[in-house]
């Protein structure tokens, strides 16, 4: 094929899922003939296919992914610049709308202080007419209900307080639940979902080291047959870890857009509060830098804003 290095651009730009560079495609796509854009759709089956028609057409699912694509840089700065307790009514309201992601519900409950729990709940009331709770409730399936429910409910001590004898009964509790697993779903028992909705994060962190102390391995580790609890526990004590896990699976390239998504959600919720922090402990657990990896993955405006956002981020 003719002009192989601007197809190989394009194709890139196309093909990478997050983000498109619009200055490249400006610079190629304007000044292509119309046969060299003919040629172009010929040579990329990929994304363009030929059927009884005369002419190669795009592939309905290429539409839909380069319009997401071309969305994304928009969405990060509208994102931005809402409110943050908007922000998280927002992403909530996509948490009922849909059970596969209910962590979003875990994320804003268990990451977020108490006053900025009550004001996401605040700006849910005002923009749906419902409460987080009554919604949560209502919209979310099966047996994760209960402890959602409750996460969102929550109000905790946001003091440094922390009664150590409470915390090691707590970690005792814990791990009997843990061992009786077979007789009592995990997610469901009354012990467990008081301990992780009503505990202060303090006191939290010390049931997560008294934890450790007595039974020899992390709290989550013994969580892994319940995704939504092992994500409950790694927000309220170790949310580093669990902000790192997921900015990691965001950068691989082969996952669905749900996942990619959380590229843009984790950097722009996170810039004003812990994002140093959170790039500093990703290069020492992965050896990378995470303004490397953007670098490598991300394409144009979108790109660059999120290095911004990591640059300028507290």
């Amino acid at each position: 094929m003719a002009f192989p290095n601007e197809v190989q651009h394009l194709i890139k730009t196309f093909s990478e899922g997050r983000g498109v560079d619009e200055k490249l495609l400006l610079i190629i796509l304007a000044k292509w003939e119309p046969e060299k854009r003919q040629t172009f759709r010929k040579g990329c089956p990929d994304l363009f296919i030929k059927y009884e028609c005369q002419f190669g057409h795009w592939l309905d699912d290429n539409i839909k992914r380069l319009e997401q694509e071309f969305l994304r840089f928009k969405n990060a700065i509208v994102s931005w610049t809402m409110h943050p307790w908007e922000r998280d009514a927002r992403l909530a309201k996509k948490a009922m709308k849909d059970n596969r992601q209910s962590y979003l519900l875990v994320e804003i409950a268990c990451t977020r202080s108490s006053e900025e729990l009550l004001g996401a709940r605040r700006a849910y009331h005002c923009l749906f007419d419902h409460s987080i709770e009554e919604d949560a409730a209502y919209c979310i399936e099966g047996n994760e209900r209960k402890l959602l429910v409750a996460l969102v409910s929550a109000y905790r001590y946001d003091g440094k307080v922390i009664n150590c004898e409470a915390a090691e009964s707590d970690a005792k509790a814990l791990n009997n639940a843990i061992k009786n697993v077979d007789k009592k779903s995990l997610i469901e028992d009354d012990e467990v979902v008081r301990v992780l909705t009503t505990r202060s994060k303090p006191h939290l962190k010390e049931v997560y080291e008294q934890y450790k102390k007595i039974f020899g391995k992390n709290l989550d580790k013994d969580l892994d047959t319940d995704l939504r609890l092992k994500e409950t526990v790694q927000c309220l004590c170790t949310p580093h870890k669990y902000f790192i896990k997921v900015l990691d699976a965001s950068l691989k390239n082969d996952v669905d857009m749900k996942i990619k998504k959380a590229l843009t959600r984790i950097i722009v919720t996170r810039a004003n509060t812990d994002i140093k922090q959170i790039r500093d402990e990703f290069q020492n657990i992965y050896g990378v830098a995470l303004t490397q990896k953007i670098e490598e993955i991300a394409n144009g405006n979108y790109k660059d804003f999120l290095l911004t956002l990591i640059a300028n981020g507290n």
